[in-house]
């Protein structure tokens, strides 16, 4: 069973982050740089949102805002769900399909250490079931 550590250690730890008064543009620009969905939005080491492509479209583009007037902080997800690096990706699994989000920061010890998407999760996930599926192949057949 992966944990959030091992997906991390693949994947790596980069943390992708805006302050609250940067533009919904600049967001939008550091999203398209590093092709990712989200952004964490950083009041100094503290977390205090995310702002993904669906708070754009929702709030941006739906409200009629425009997103090089608009602050990251007035339009953010102020409720983050985060998960620590011993949980289990089905753990991750069943919170981001509870709360329908795609993100979730990892926090050790009250210190940001990572962010995992929906993506990492299912390949993390897939990985598994293929390991299971092979073990069990070579158990059945006998074979090492």
């Amino acid at each position: 069973m992966t944990i959030v550590a091992q997906v991390l250690q693949d994947k790596g730890n980069a943390v992708w982050s805006v302050p609250p008064d940067a533009t919904v543009y600049r967001a939008l620009e550091l999203m398209a740089e590093k092709r990712i969905g989200a952004v964490l939005v950083l009041e100094g080491e503290k977390i205090a949102g995310i702002f993904s492509e669906r708070d754009y479209a929702r709030k941006v583009v739906l409200q009629g805002r425009t997103s090089r007037e608009t602050r990251v902080s007035e339009i953010m997800t102020p409720a983050v769900y985060y998960v620590q690096p011993h949980q289990t990706i089905e753990e991750c699994m069943a919170l981001m399909t509870a709360k329908h989000i795609r993100h979730l920061p990892v926090v050790e010890q009250g210190e940001l250490v990572g962010v995992i998407s929906i993506g990492d999760v299912v390949k993390a996930i897939i990985a598994d079931k293929e390991f299971m599926i092979q073990t069990l192949e070579k158990y059945i057949t006998g074979s090492r």
